[in-house]
């Protein structure tokens, strides 16, 4: 089978440069934590090939594109049994790698830039599993994912993936990196489960908080919050959403709840 055709109602676009995948499946750190990966929207396998080579990590990957799934099998027939031909937000859980009681895992991939916020909320909703998430995204949404307070690419991800993960911006990626070339710069990131098993609140409430502060994020939050009927005065109310850490935040949380 001759290489696939990149899809743009997929957001597909294929790294060429094996220089590259091979710096990005290096970062990949399992330290005896979790023994299988998840490769998601892998196309023709750039990196899976590195994985593929790394006797430390069992590679899965899964594949909405029918194409490139055929490509990966034809090529790939280490991954026979391993390939889930399906979407990502659909198919997530952690059951479908057979995970073991509290068995952790990694995600790694260079993510379609249309689906990547989602793909770091079912994350989140799995963090107990997910040790380890090395990724590659539209340059912007990666360095607000790692950016900290007082930066104005702070945002609600930053908060809800740097309460439970340490993240840490790895490189850049210019678009003559990929086929076909995208028009913004790709972002590579490294995310690492923290020692936060919970927070200390409701976290669904935490959430809640979050995502209130920041939906009108110009505002201090005494009147960002409103909409949450808070009753009180604290210091904390004086300042805008972008300003806080997640730990502020719980503070917020608590003193809401």
């Amino acid at each position: 089978m001759n290489k696939v055709k990149a899809k743009k109602h997929l957001g597909q676009h294929f790294l060429k440069e094996e220089g590259i995948a091979k710096k990005i499946v290096n970062l990949l750190q399992p330290d005896g934590k979790y023994l299988k990966a998840l490769e998601v929207g892998p196309g023709m396998g750039v990196l899976t090939q590195f994985l593929l080579k790394r006797e430390d990590v069992n590679t899965y990957v899964v594949e909405l594109d029918s194409e490139s799934v055929e490509y990966l099998n034809e090529h790939y027939p280490e991954l026979k049994g391993k390939v889930f031909s399906e979407d990502f937000l659909q198919m997530w859980t952690s059951k479908k790698l057979e995970l073991e009681n509290n068995e952790k895992m990694a995600i790694i991939g260079n993510f379609p830039y249309n689906i990547s916020s989602q793909i770091f909320f079912k994350v989140l909703q799995d963090k107990d599993q997910v040790e380890e998430v090395v990724c590659m995204l539209q340059k912007e949404v990666a360095k607000r994912i790692a950016s900290g307070p007082g930066n104005k690419d702070y945002g609600i991800l930053s908060v809800l993936l740097q309460a439970y993960y340490d993240i840490s911006y790895a490189f850049s990626v210019p678009p003559g990196s990929f086929n076909p070339p995208p028009k913004v710069d790709s972002g590579v990131i490294r995310l690492v489960r923290n020692e936060n098993k919970e927070l200390a609140c409701d976290e669904k409430k935490f959430f809640t908080v979050v995502k209130t502060g920041f939906n009108q994020r110009r505002k201090k939050l005494n009147n960002a919050l409103k909409p949450l009927g808070i009753d009180f005065e604290h210091p904390l109310l004086d300042k805008r959403a972008e300003q806080l850490t997640y730990q502020d935040f719980v503070t917020l949380t608590n003193l809401i709840s």
